[in-house]
């Protein structure tokens, strides 16, 4: 058994935990003030400290700092009764293991300190993985099929021609048009992405082609289309597949002819535009059902780049995995490491929701992984809580506060980007603070 450092001015309360912890079998030190607690930690070198945040003119984040001097890997577990915001995130931000809040019951700190044990103990057995030479651009692998997606980019890029990017979603097709953009002519000029799922059909029209003021119901002023608005640069069509058949012959007739008809214009405008479509449908399954027109794929499909799933190149995931932990890392300023078996699981994965799922799961991380390891355990419950599930009621509401205040501390207290890190709505996470006594 490990021995413990227990840091709580409260002789009742200290007292109870030292009772139950040596009843475990634990070796147990307890002191009353930070000065002792701060005179034991310059002696000896504690794997566990458990110490009350408010203990008296010092407190347990002055513990916190000189248990982690001592011992990096030393995992601090603090307790109060008056968390603040601002506490929970100076204690995560000094690399605090856990936070509870009291009163708790004498298991909830038994199960936190196995967790720790746990946690210490992979630090032991699991060897911590890095690459060293890390490209520089987010489009990464060398499987055989991306180093022949490279070779097409290289190629077309020089070019004006329109270029059809197919795969599944969260591939990486506005990454390849951003890499054909950047890598083009046109590359100081815009760059401007479009999102045809996103747009109402009755609007799409005003916003690639531009409308007139008194167009229509509620134009109050001239509207520049996107097109317009990229003339000289690159337009990308995401979504292509989901555009109406009535717009579609418009669209059509852009790529003709390069102009465009602003609604209420009385003649056309001439643009210069390079444009990308993407989608993650079958087009030409549509052509067949009659759903999307053969013309309009023709002058689409002039160069088509077909994106493989990352379960068909999964010798590019430890490189990936690297990348973005390594781009989170100096985004938050955290330092957490890949493991094998941590790099393992991740290579097992399936990945459904391909490089973007991915890049997502390096950034939950890189926040919330146990005394900042990202081992085969974090990798799965990583997984698992980006997935619909059913636990425990108490033992998921603990799980997710932890998560909560890592992140929001991550984040400087930014709760819109913890939301989306977090998968949740902003108003969601409101709620959540506010039943936590955070808000």
């Amino acid at each position: 058994m490990q021995r413990l450092l227990i840091v709580e001015d409260d002789a009742a309360v200290r007292l109870t935990i030292v009772t139950g912890l040596e009843a475990m079998g634990y070796m147990v030190d307890a002191v009353g003030s930070t000065r002792e607690a701060l005179e034991r930690l310059s002696q000896e070198s504690y794997p566990i400290v458990i110490s009350d945040i408010y203990v008296d003119e010092r407190t347990g984040l002055d513990v916190l700092e000189a248990a982690k001097r001592q011992n990096p890997d030393c995992a601090v577990i603090l307790m109060t009764a008056r968390g603040t915001m601002e506490t929970v995130m100076a204690a995560t931000r000094g690399g605090a293991f856990d936070y509870i809040a009291k009163p708790f019951d004498f298991d909830r700190l038994l199960e936190t300190i196995r967790r720790a044990e746990a946690s210490l103990s992979a630090v032991q057995t699991d060897e911590e993985t890095d690459i060293e030479d890390m490209p520089e651009s987010e489009m990464i692998g060398s499987s055989p099929s991306m180093v022949e997606i490279y070779k097409v980019i290289s190629r077309v890029a020089p070019t004006d021609a329109t270029v059809l990017l197919e795969g599944e979603t969260g591939t990486g097709k506005e990454m390849v048009a951003r890499m054909i953009h950047r890598n083009s002519p046109r590359a100081a000029q815009p760059f401007v992405p479009v999102d045809c799922a996103s747009i109402a059909p009755s609007l799409l029209e005003s916003e690639l082609f531009g409308a007139l003021r008194g167009a229509y119901t509620g134009a109050d002023r001239d509207r520049v289309g996107v097109f317009e608005a990229a003339n000289h640069g690159t337009v990308f069509l995401d979504e292509i597949g989901d555009i109406e058949l009535n717009f579609q012959l418009k669209l059509l007739r852009f790529l003709q002819e390069r102009e465009i008809r602003p609604l209420g214009a009385s003649k056309p405008k001439q643009v210069d535009v390079r444009v990308i479509a993407a989608t993650n449908r079958d087009l030409q399954k549509l052509v067949d059902e009659g759903k999307f027109r053969e013309d309009l794929w023709f002058r689409l499909n002039v160069v088509r780049i077909v994106l493989p799933p990352l379960c068909e190149r999964r010798g590019d995931v430890p490189l990936l995995a690297h990348y973005f932990l390594r781009k989170y890392n100096e985004r938050y300023g955290q330092n957490a490491k890949l493991t094998e078996s941590g790099l393992k699981a991740l290579e097992q994965y399936t990945w459904p929701g391909n490089v973007r799922q991915l890049q997502h799961l390096m950034e939950r991380l890189s926040i919330l992984a146990p005394l900042g390891r990202i081992d085969e355990q974090a990798v799965r419950e990583g997984i698992e809580s980006m997935e619909p599930r059913e636990q425990a009621g108490e033992t998921l509401e603990e799980t997710e506060k932890e998560q909560i205040r890592r992140v929001l501390a991550a984040t400087g207290g930014n709760k819109s980007r913890a939301a989306k890190i977090l998968g949740i709505e902003r108003k969601t996470l409101y709620r959540k603070l506010e039943r936590m006594g955070m808000a």
